[in-house]
């Protein structure tokens, strides 16, 4: 109930613009924000690390796609099989969604990417595979500010994936990373899943030279007293660790603080 319950999505502004990372059941909360405060004429980019369904499964619900023929939105993954456009077409396809994209009025962009350098506005954003099945992609956004790594659903122990997420991270000034399983139940359980845990979130940082850590993607068995164990507990091996909580804010660049905002994550 304090961390909150909604899928991956993380809003970042820089400047003026608003850049999304993931498009989970948080993404409609932050529509509804926009849809009362931003006002016609949003714009952002939106970034998917993969398609799994706690990573989309927001978006036939974020109002701003839907209200103003002004708004528009850049869309960008890595899409293997079939277009990006296609991919998240199809999740709201009959029967699964009584409403198409196309009666969405927004301007949307598409835009297949893999690992790389992409030059934005406010900021330069890396990417590189995360080790997930099916595929998964971190990022990696360096402004004037500061930088930020999100990286979720990253599995460790294959030597190429650990040394790749580590060289993303170097030197992060917030580095959000996989945390979802307790070391013990990774170990008699969960491998072959996808994810990490807290104990491999505390060596990224510590190997990485990152400087803050935010334990992400809870696992939805994890309860409120649980996850405050896991913080105390990676907090005995490096003190700058928090877990991501629904409203939770990090401003870079000046003294990281958090505090409650209005009903986002």
């Amino acid at each position: 109930m304090r961390y909150g319950g909604n899928t991956s999505c993380v809003e970042v502004r820089v400047g003026d613009g608003l850049y999304i990372f993931d498009c989970g059941t948080g993404l409609r909360n932050l529509g509804k924000w926009l849809s009362n405060n931003a006002g016609p004429g949003v714009s952002a980019h939106i970034f998917i690390s993969h398609f799994h369904w706690d990573h989309i499964q927001g978006i036939p619900f974020f109002t701003p796609l839907y209200d103003n023929a002004q708004n528009r939105f850049f869309f960008h993954s890595s899409s293997r099989t079939r277009s990006l456009q296609r991919v998240l077409e199809e999740q709201m396809n009959e029967p699964y969604f009584p409403v198409d994209m196309g009666q969405m009025a927004a301007h949307r962009h598409f835009h297949d990417i893999g690992e790389g350098q992409i030059t934005l506005e406010n900021c330069i954003l890396r990417t590189m595979a995360l080790n997930h099945p099916q595929g998964c992609l971190g990022f990696r956004m360096e402004t004037q500010a500061g930088v930020l790594v999100y990286a979720t659903d990253n599995e460790p122990g294959q030597p190429l994936f650990d040394k790749q997420v580590r060289k993303l991270a170097e030197g992060a000034d917030v580095l959000i990373y996989d945390a979802q399983y307790l070391p013990d139940e990774y170990e008699a359980c969960k491998r072959g899943w996808g994810h990490s845990h807290w104990r491999e979130a505390v060596n990224v940082v510590m190997e990485s030279g990152a400087k803050e850590l935010i334990l992400f993607h809870h696992d939805p068995d994890h309860d409120d007293a649980c996850i405050d164990r896991i913080v105390r507990e990676a907090g005995n091996y490096y003190p700058r660790v928090r877990a991501a909580s629904e409203g939770m804010e990090i401003e870079i660049g000046s003294p990281v603080r958090s505090r409650a905002a209005a009903a986002r994550k």
